[in-house]
């Protein structure tokens, strides 16, 4: 699943292409969108945002296009009338004079009033989007000692949309590596040097995800890798998807396991254990 920083960068790209121009023709693939899709066209597009892993256009009547890409969804650009070529089902086309925004295999999607967007199940229960300019690491720390967040294992509150919107299951591996945190942890077990350190950990890690469309390793290991001929994940991260492989920081293996469903990699000697003195 695309996770915050690859949808706002989908979100950037479609911006260029229908932010601040009129919708001239809608087509959609889900029969429940034809209605709605109708009070667009001949509008105009005021703003492309995201809030975690969901997009919203916004259009000059007030209405908005919420999406979720969930696991399998694509967004693409192209010539008006120029489709690209591609095997997946198409949802939503938006056409603007001479380009196109394409909503390739999604089914979340739907039409709202503006002012029903603070009801709506997803987006009214999220927390702050981890790309959000205004978040700050103490808001992170603070809401790390939250009672509603602070006696769950880091591995759990990392997925938690309620908690961080935007965090998926690379940036959770990658945030808690560089916070040098074991996974089973819970924030209470942490000291306000390590909360701190989380917290500034988690939105530096999530801004370089964006600004380098998914790669977290700091910039001066990243430029001397990238001469290299490595696999796409020893050019991309530190830890995810790097399964016996050295870390980074002190050659021991990367170790792989299950948490909450999902995988997720760590560092046994970097990231302290539990058994390590810290109370429970």
């Amino acid at each position: 699943m695309p996770e915050g920083p690859e949808i706002r960068l989908a979100a950037d790209k479609i911006a260029k292409v229908i932010e601040g121009k009129v919708i001239e023709d809608i087509e959609v693939g889900l029969p429940r969108l034809l209605e709605p899709s109708k009070k667009l066209e001949g509008i105009r597009v005021e703003k492309v945002e995201t809030r975690g892993k969901a997009m919203l256009i916004h259009f000059a009547n007030g209405l908005t296009i919420y999406s979720h890409n969930q696991l399998y969804g694509v967004w693409k650009t192209a010539r008006r009338g120029h489709f690209p070529r591609t095997n997946r089902s198409l949802r939503l086309a938006l056409h603007t004079k001479q380009k196109s925004a394409l909503l390739y295999s999604a089914s979340d999607i739907a039409v709202y009033d503006q002012s029903e967007l603070v009801q709506h199940p997803f987006l009214s229960k999220i927390g702050p989007d981890i790309l959000n300019s205004e978040l700050s690491w103490e808001i992170v720390a603070e809401r790390l000692q939250q009672s509603r967040f602070c006696n769950r294992g880091l591995s759990a509150l990392y997925l938690d949309q309620h908690f961080i919107a935007g965090i998926g299951n690379y940036l959770r591996t990658e945030i808690l590596f560089a916070a040098g945190v074991h996974p089973d942890f819970k924030p209470k077990q942490l000291d306000s040097k390590q909360i701190e350190t989380l917290a500034r950990q988690t939105l530096i890690i999530g801004k370089r995800a964006y600004d380098t469309k998914g790669h977290t390793l700091p910039p001066t290991l990243s430029n001397k890798l990238a001469k290299t001929k490595g696999s796409y994940e020893s050019v991309r991260f530190m830890a995810f998807n790097r399964e016996g492989s050295p870390c980074r920081n002190c050659v021991q293996p990367i170790v792989k396991a299950k948490r909450n469903g999902r995988r997720i990699y760590w560092c046994e000697s970097c990231q302290l254990t539990v058994s390590r003195g810290i109370k429970v």
